[in-house]
């Protein structure tokens, strides 16, 4: 056998952690190896997560607007989506970033791209098997960074595994609207699917075992966005079982237990939207003695190390949020300390989030239930968005803004913004966090009119 290939860095996963690490490390100078064993560069981020499904948002937006558009006076006809259109578009956005991205990466020098996927042979080799067929090559480095990512987790319901279903990959590859898609999960991607496809034409009910959706939340926000879904024509079963499912071609029978008894839901099209596990089944981490935890997430700690020395793990294989932006500090972590001769961790940083929903929730900091939970002296201030002119003015009022506010420096610990650009509200209120800036200048400055953030002056008015 023929000595492995010799490299100063290997990055398993070119998502938004590892593709940036490893044209950090090159860039310096390093002989770096990049895997990737999917057949497009990017990660989930790039090729099934945040660019796919944001595409398709944006393509129901636009049928929800059409439909809506006698409410503004303009009559538009019928609303029929074209899913063909809709999968080229969204497979046309993911080829134009991928695409990009690798040929970024094979220009970079002292950096080389391997498409192919990693399993570790010795505490710092990896056999590669090549995605081309070609065989398999063996690299070596004394320093390891692993960003392999998550998959669909597939539960352990009876029947799940004899029928067809769909996961938050396969189902943006479908090429004709549901009949009727069942949704099993209430979380995050649960309901942008769900909202997604009833824009696009399909009946949807949503199955969740919890006793309110996206449960991270705090209780008035997750029925906020239960009152907006049912508003749309969504059908949410909440506290319900899943029994059994049985199916043919044609349909699926969800069994199912909830507040009402036993019954069966009928569907065309099934959505499991149970979770994500980690990608650490096939990398053969026990030879390299890379310690997991009971979900098999990698254990790193504030500088985001592994148990072994010169391995480390960055984004959604730790366990960690699994956020792009998340992955892509970890990045910025690694790049400091190893490069820069740092001292940056994990600990303390603001992860702030979105949900893709429409009206969308912005998500920043404390919530109330984690500031009760704490034993914080916080005060909480509300409001409608019937209450903000602009979004009057564009007749776009569902949701409402919500903050949690430190009751004597009166520092914003934290908010959710459901509403009408509900994202770039909350980064608003995240930078005036980071810049310790107090809910009170923010009720007392000028904000130009009439634009969304003028809303702070209200909302903080009682403070």
């Amino acid at each position: 056998m023929t000595s492995p290939e010799q490299f100063d860095a290997i990055v398993i996963g070119t998502g938004q952690g590892g593709k940036p690490l490893a044209a950090a490390l090159a860039k310096a100078g390093w002989k770096t190896a990049i895997l990737e064993r999917a057949d497009l560069v990017g990660g989930t981020c790039v090729t099934v997560g945040c660019t796919p499904t944001k595409t398709m948002v944006g393509i129901a937006r636009v049928a929800h607007l059409a439909r809506r558009a006698a409410d503004y006076g303009v009559n538009v006809g019928s609303v029929v989506v074209d899913q063909q259109v809709v999968r080229r578009r969204k497979r046309d956005i993911v080829d134009m970033f991928s695409s990009g991205s690798r040929r970024g990466m094979e220009k970079l020098e002292h950096n080389t791209l391997i498409m192919g996927e990693g399993r570790f042979t010795g505490p710092r080799e990896l056999e590669v098997t090549m995605n081309d067929g070609s065989g398999t090559r063996h690299i070596e480095a004394e320093k390891i960074f692993i960003n392999a990512g998550a998959r669909p987790r597939v539960p352990p319901i009876p029947g799940l595994q004899d029928v067809s279903s769909l996961d938050s990959t396969s189902i943006m590859e479908l090429d004709q609207v549901p009949r009727h898609l069942v949704v099993l999960g209430g979380g995050y991607v649960g309901l942008e699917f769900g909202q997604m496809f009833r824009r696009f034409g399909s009946d949807v009910t949503i199955v969740n075992v919890g006793n309110r959706l996206v449960s991270r939340e705090d209780p008035d926000v997750a029925e906020k966005i239960a009152e907006i879904l049912r508003e749309d024509g969504i059908d949410i079963r909440l506290s319900t079982n899943i029994e059994r499912i049985d199916g043919d071609a044609r349909s699926i029978q969800v069994g199912v237990r909830g507040p009402a008894g036993e019954e069966t839901i009928e569907g065309s099209h099934l959505l499991v939207a149970t979770g994500r596990v980690p990608n650490t089944d096939t990398l053969n981490l026990e030879v390299a003695g890379v310690a997991v935890d009971e979900r098999g997430f990698i254990t790193v700690n504030e500088r985001l190390e592994t148990n072994v020395a010169g391995i480390w793990a960055l984004g959604d294989i730790t366990g960690g949020p699994a956020f792009t932006h998340i992955a892509y500090d970890d990045f910025r972590v690694l790049r400091d300390n190893l490069l820069h001769e740092g001292q940056a961790t994990t600990v303390g940083r603001l992860v702030p989030y979105c949900v893709f929903i429409d009206p969308e929730l912005g998500r920043v900091g404390v919530s109330e239930e984690q500031a009760k939970a704490r034993g914080l002296n916080y005060q909480v201030v509300s409001m409608p968005m019937t209450h903000v002119a602009r979004a009057l003015e564009v007749d776009e009022t569902r949701g409402f803004m919500k903050a949690v506010i430190d009751a004597d420096s009166k520092q914003i610990l934290g908010c959710a913004i459901l509403g009408i650009a509900g994202g770039e509200i909350m980064s608003q209120l995240q930078i005036a966090m980071m810049g310790n800036v107090p809910a009170t200048e923010l009720r007392d400055a000028i904000f130009a009119h009439p634009c969304l953030s003028e809303a702070f002056n209200n909302l903080f008015a009682g403070i």
